[in-house]
């Protein structure tokens, strides 16, 4: 996260720090009076999602893995 900033340096670069979090997914920090509020992107970065390492195991296509039916192996009641 980057370092912390005020509610002045805020308003001086509102629209470049909105577009950072944005573009970044990384949340910022704002003090105000002694309070913290964070500017949270409302939905993740699929890019994010990249840097995860690769697992291996599943002997499948996505688009077989996407159809599979669980329906038989499912049982609510245990």
């Amino acid at each position: 996260m980057p370092p912390p900033i005020t509610a002045t340096e805020l308003r001086s670069n509102v629209y470049r720090i909105l577009d950072e979090v944005l573009e970044t997914g990384v949340v910022q920090e704002v003090t105000r009076g002694g309070s913290k509020l964070l500017i949270v992107p409302a939905t993740p970065r699929l890019r994010d999602l990249k840097n995860r390492p690769k697992r291996d195991g599943l002997n499948c296509t996505i688009d077989e893995l996407v159809a599979t039916s669980w329906e038989k192996e499912w049982n609510p009641d245990s």
